[in-house]
């Protein structure tokens, strides 16, 4: 028996917030990789944990929150933990070894081929891992076609990620970047799972493990969401990315103010210039006058 698969249980909301939080962890993240771009003195490789982390858990937060619209309607679904929180580390490793890889390596088309099938496929078994960790009476199957697409777009969005990090610069190109980016991963998502269907079993078999969706799932997209929240405080307050990536001069330094030029003397206007000459050929005729009566 074939069981009625929803994904949009309270409507708009879940794929809205998902949507959200992916544009948050993808703008974060190029921030952070323009930020070890900008300044070869910073902490590169931290700059560029960060910024794999915060697409990571983007990624992650998005994809659970979008879970939590996923029903079927004839059971209930519950989840492992341990295999949720697998998918949370995979989503940040392998999105890492993509960042490092273009990150240290540039844009070059081999390099951004190679990281992006990585982050790519680190993004997709990211997916299908949080699909594994799904507990209900029944087995999931998959379409292999719509898989294979959902994977290409992941592939593709990845390799637009990590180009759009090295070779964007400016603020709101990076934000243009995220949005296109939460658009790509969100596609990916629902892409993967339109390829899901799910057998029911006519009856329960062996004990049926794992937590509930709001048990599991909501306590763990507080530590993602409080990391992205701490990422975004750190990025906001760093001086280099306040000011601009324009504020940025060949040398590799920021550019300095120009030296505070010494005031000009204060011109006279013409009006005062006629008055003062008038009244200096004025002053001797009176100060001769007043001796003579004298």
């Amino acid at each position: 028996m074939q069981g009625t698969v929803d994904g949009f249980r309270y409507g708009a909301v879940t794929p809205v917030a998902a949507y959200l939080m992916a544009c948050l962890g993808g703008a974060l993240g190029l921030r952070c990789i323009v930020r070890s771009l900008l300044d070869d003195q910073s902490w590169k490789p931290g700059w560029l944990a960060l910024g794999a982390a915060s697409i990571g858990c983007g990624i992650w937060t998005m994809h659970f929150i979008a879970m939590i619209g996923f029903q079927v309607e004839e059971t209930r679904i519950r989840y492992d933990v341990g295999l949720t929180v697998l998918s949370l580390t995979v989503a940040i490793v392998v999105v890492g070894i993509g960042v490092f890889i273009v990150g240290y390596h540039g844009t070059g088309t081999a390099t951004l081929a190679t990281a992006g099938v990585v982050t790519g496929l680190g993004v997709a078994a990211m997916h299908y891992l949080g699909m594994a960790a799904m507990r209900l009476n029944g087995s999931i199957q998959y379409d292999a076609f719509t898989v294979g697409l959902s994977v290409l777009i992941a592939i593709v969005a990845a390799t637009a990620a990590l180009w759009a990090a090295i070779t964007i610069r400016g603020f709101l190109t990076s934000l243009g970047a995220s949005l296109i980016m939460g658009v790509a991963v969100s596609g990916m998502h629902y892409t993967g799972m339109a390829a899901v269907s799910v057998h029911l079993h006519g009856a329960t078999r062996g004990p049926w493990t794992g937590d509930s969706p709001t048990s599991l799932l909501l306590p763990m997209l507080l530590g993602p969401i409080i990391f992205l929240v701490l990422a975004g405080v750190v990025v906001m307050f760093d001086p280099l990315l306040v000011m601009g990536d324009g504020e940025r001069s060949r040398s590799g330094r920021l550019r300095q103010p120009p030296a505070a030029a010494q005031p000009e003397p204060e011109r006279e206007s013409l009006f005062e210039a006629a008055a003062g000459a008038s009244w200096s050929r004025r002053e001797p005729q009176r100060t001769a006058s007043r001796v003579q009566k004298w």
